[in-house]
């Protein structure tokens, strides 16, 4: 039994308050510690996150600019099978088939012949020597030869003076010089045929023209030919006038833009960077240059136009212009859309399986849409595919939302389904207009040939030039669209501007395709005459 004096009850009550003091202190002291440390670790959690998160993305920028610099410049996907349910059918190999008859070497008889006759010499058996009999008839063979030679049209004008007294026909008289398309001009219709389908036709640089010209032996200055395609560009005008015309009649345009250089100044502008537009219809393939971007392009263009379907991208600047255009209608384009599915399944390897899901019921809408066009309106089968299409769109919708909802939704994903929810009445504006075409790959085609010209000749020296490369580009690519033959209508076209002595003709008619007749149409169809692919300078 312990027995304690009241002091020494009163110290250890006191010494015990202290230590009670201190535990409550040091308790406190590590909950502190504790949520700070739980604070700290959430932050770096999320900063890890956050990093990880970064890190993805540059690996991903990395993967595209990769795909995009070494990768196949194409959207085919060879391994989209991976993720059909169906075993797919092996691709039927391209060209002539193993074991198929063949048509036989096609005989290009249209071309005109030039007969030549080879011999035997010398005609005598090679043992004894004793000369040998002509045997009735030969044997024939064909080889094509292809030649392009410049040469001068020597013109001589006959002179004649009066044998009468009245005096009407004073001095000498002579005959009437040969029409020309540039008055006192060094080059004939076909050269600049030759020249003007060169570089706006077939995307080659002048100065390549030019030395191919040197090397057959026609010499030609940069100036002389850049002066004379000057005075020859406002014998475009109307036609390009009637193609504008024709453009803003029609309800259904795909547009497109891509960068063009002019390399002049212009006050206000900084740079050479212009656009070169283009508008395309089934009739005509319109080419604008213009130094911005904005909308008031399409709607310069369209000017007048108050209802009609736009097939575009999802570029601003026909979302404004539709905005104060509500008769116009935007259709997007779905091979943009699938793009980004695409590009997802490249720079995020782990969500290659999600986007190329993605991307097959993009596949199922065009399949479907095909069918339901080949299919006519307004029969059982048109009804079923129809039927069909609108369900696999409200699936495609419904899951959007669905995957939009979940919150572990990954990044890269969540911004394409943001997208797709976003232009999602555009896109599916070919549900109710059956003939209206899912993608805007007819604008994408038109523009290919600005391209390579861009990447050969980098654009043009001045506003001029890029103006009459558009109003070319627009000619030629919408008799393209006639099936037209360009170098029969250029030379048609030209031949009339130099009788009419260095202009454009009054009546236009025969030189627009959706005015000729049959006629006319098989006329410019059908190859030059023979003889007429040479240069003739005068």
């Amino acid at each position: 039994m312990v027995t304690l004096t009241k002091q020494e009850h009163i110290r250890l009550v006191m010494e015990a308050h202290y230590w009670k003091s201190l535990h409550e202190r040091a308790v406190v002291r590590l909950e502190r510690q504790r949520q700070q440390f739980q604070h700290d670790l959430a932050l770096a959690r999320q900063r890890e996150a956050e990093l990880r998160e970064q890190l993805e993305h540059e690996r991903a920028c990395n993967r595209d600019l990769r795909q995009r610099v070494f990768g196949q410049h194409t959207e085919q996907s060879r391994l989209l099978s991976k993720v059909q349910q169906p075993t797919p059918q092996p691709k039927r190999p391209r060209g002539q088939q193993p074991g198929a008859p063949g048509h036989g070497r096609t005989r290009l008889t249209q071309l005109p012949a030039r007969e030549e006759t080879i011999e035997l010499e010398p005609a005598v058996c090679p043992q004894c020597g004793l000369a040998l009999k002509e045997f009735p008839g030969t044997q024939d063979c064909e080889v094509v030869e292809y030649e392009v030679s410049a040469w001068r049209r020597v013109i001589h004008r006959r002179r004649y003076c009066p044998t009468c007294r009245c005096g009407c026909l004073p001095g000498i008289v002579t005959a009437p010089a040969p029409p020309r398309l540039i008055p006192m001009g060094k080059l004939g219709v076909s050269a600049w045929v030759h020249l003007l389908l060169g570089k706006f036709l077939h995307a080659q640089p002048l100065h390549r023209l030019l030395q191919d010209w040197e090397d057959q032996g026609l010499h030609l200055s940069p100036g002389t030919a850049t002066e004379g395609l000057h005075r020859l560009a406002v014998l475009f005008e109307p036609l390009q006038q009637a193609l504008h015309e024709r453009l803003r009649a029609h309800t259904h345009w795909h547009a497109d833009e891509t960068r063009w250089e002019v390399f002049a100044e212009q006050e206000g502008k900084v740079g050479h960077r212009w656009y070169l537009w283009v508008f395309h219809t089934p009739t005509v393939a319109y080419y604008v240059l213009d130094p911005s971007r904005s909308s008031k392009v399409p709607g310069s263009v369209l000017e007048g136009v108050d209802a009609g379907i736009l097939s575009v991208d999802r570029y601003a600047a026909y979302k404004k212009y539709a905005t104060s255009h509500p008769g116009v209608q935007l259709s997007f384009c779905w091979a943009h859309q699938r793009r980004d599915f695409l590009r997802v399944a490249n720079d995020h390897p782990v969500l290659w399986s999600w986007a190329m899901g993605w991307v097959q019921r993009i596949s199922e809408l065009y399949k479907l849409h095909a069918l339901r066009q080949e299919a006519g309106l307004g029969t059982a089968e048109f009804t079923a595919c129809d039927e069909r299409l609108r369900q696999a769109v409200q699936v495609m919708q419904h899951l959007c939302e669905q995957s939009l909802a979940d919150k572990e939704l990954a990044t890269a994903a969540r911004k394409v389904l943001k997208s797709l929810q976003r232009h999602w009445a555009g896109l599916v504006v070919f549900v109710e207009q059956s003939w209206l075409p899912l993608d805007n790959n007819a604008a994408e085609r038109a523009l290919r040939l600005a391209v390579v010209g861009r990447k050969n000749f980098y654009g043009s020296g001045s506003q001029w030039s890029g103006e009459m490369a558009a109003t070319l580009m627009s000619l030629l690519m919408t008799v393209k669209l006639w099936k037209i033959n360009a170098r029969t209508w250029l030379s048609a076209y030209l031949n009339v501007c130099a009788n009419e002595g260095g202009k454009p003709p009054s009546d236009i008619s025969a030189f627009i395709p959706w005015q000729m007749n049959e006629a006319q149409l098989a006329a410019m169809r059908a190859a030059p005459a023979a003889g007429g692919h040479g240069f003739d300078t005068s």
